[in-house]
């Protein structure tokens, strides 16, 4: 997994309208980067609904979010629609991405191992360096938590 004041790792991936999205396309503005296990499962839900109910704040402080995936475009197109979700989500179906920030790994779920995205945001700086990076997230009340730190006055770290 990548560090706290790395360059975060570039990628390039379609998002649900098909267009291809760059981490690079939003240097100079910070990002929210995070990583989730499937399009329209529960934790998923609330996690993409909490960040779509704070959207208007991440816009007018010129933050940008992105969810990633390993659904593909479809599915993504489905998911924005379902909830309104006004920010991009982007299709990791071969989970490279995933792979090179270190959210790929084995997963337990009703006593069954399985390899899948372990749940984790990153916030990128405007320079493309990582601010902080929040593991083993829990969906409800994650996106808030983000604004108070990066708004709030919590330092990140």
């Amino acid at each position: 997994m990548p560090r706290v004041g790395a360059p975060a790792p570039e990628f390039a991936l379609h998002d649900d309208h098909g267009k291809l999205v760059r981490l690079a396309d939003f240097r100079g503005r910070p990002v929210v980067l995070y990583f989730y296990p499937k399009d329209d499962t529960p934790g998923c839900t609330t996690e993409a609904c909490g960040f779509r109910d704070g959207f208007a704040e991440y816009a007018r402080n010129a933050i940008q979010v992105l969810g990633i995936s390993p659904d593909s475009v479809q599915s993504h197109a489905k998911f924005r629609d379902k909830f309104s979700l006004p920010f991009p989500l982007l299709a990791d179906e071969g989970h490279g991405v995933a792979s090179a920030y270190g959210v790929w790994g084995p997963k337990t779920f009703m006593g069954r191992t399985y390899e899948g995205v372990l749940r984790t945001t990153f916030l990128v700086g405007p320079d493309g360096r990582l601010l902080r990076i929040y593991e083993n997230v829990k969906p409800d009340g994650h996106s808030a938590q983000i604004l108070t730190d990066l708004l709030g006055g919590a330092a990140p770290g």
